[in-house]
């Protein structure tokens, strides 16, 4: 009454007495995502790669101001099953080569294997940290160098240890005409993400790079603390 916003005890006893649902802002958003399209194809042209020719394809959306990226191989066909790897930008990994992380080897082997099975879509989202940006992201890395792991270092800075959201991604693969996908991943959380968007995970093809002194406790923790699926680390 007072023109502040209501907290939660509030707003029980004001959905009590007049018999309403309380649904919070999240799940409003989440359902939207999965009920409506918010993204937009905005430009669209051949890129020749050391790995094969893919057709590239700028997303845009209605949400915020990032703009995505498929590769895309072939024709995608509905009734057909595609290889797919969603990728999270990594500047330091996929543009300068960092041994902190997998990343960039990954980004490499995924479109290997694309352009090897001929259908598929190399999904690259502007999610750079796992969703904390890149000036947070270093400075986790320093939070490293002091001894803290990449789970922890987040959570020093105040952040969850993924703050990624694949609703955008899983917009943008359905307006591709992807419907049944084996996914490229070691993250099954990943899997969990995607689907509920009219979108089939039908497998999980593994990619694992063998890890290096620099990146080896990275992995570790993310097998142990985020559920990444890793044979390579058991060598």
């Amino acid at each position: 009454e007072d023109g502040t916003m209501a907290r939660m005890p509030d707003i029980e006893k004001f959905s009590k007495k007049h018999d309403m649902k309380i649904a919070a802002v999240a799940d409003i958003i989440a359902y939207r995502m999965q009920t409506e399209s918010f993204v937009h194809s905005a430009a669209e042209t051949i890129l020749p790669t050391p790995y094969g020719e893919f057709k590239a394809i700028a997303f845009s959306n209605d949400i915020d101001d990032y703009e995505h990226l498929a590769l895309v191989k072939g024709n995608i066909d509905p009734d057909r099953e595609v290889m797919v790897r969603v990728h999270s930008e990594c500047l330091t990994g996929d543009v300068f080569g960092s041994y902190r992380c997998d990343c960039g080897e990954q980004l490499k082997k995924a479109m290997e294997m694309v352009q090897e099975e001929g259908l598929g879509v190399i999904l690259y989202l502007h999610q750079e940290g796992r969703g904390i940006g890149l000036v947070n992201k270093l400075k986790a890395y320093k939070l490293q160098d002091e001894g803290f792991d990449t789970v922890e270092a987040n959570e020093q800075l105040g952040f969850d240890p993924d703050l990624r959201d694949y609703g955008v991604g899983a917009q943008i693969l359905v307006a591709l005409g992807v419907r049944k996908m084996k996914l490229i991943t070691n993250n099954p959380r990943k899997i969990i993400g995607l689907e509920g968007y009219n979108l089939q995970v039908t497998g999980r093809v593994p990619i694992e790079i063998e890890p290096r002194p620099e990146n080896r406790k990275y992995l570790l923790t993310k097998c142990q603390k985020l559920g990444h699926l890793m044979n390579v680390l058991d060598k």
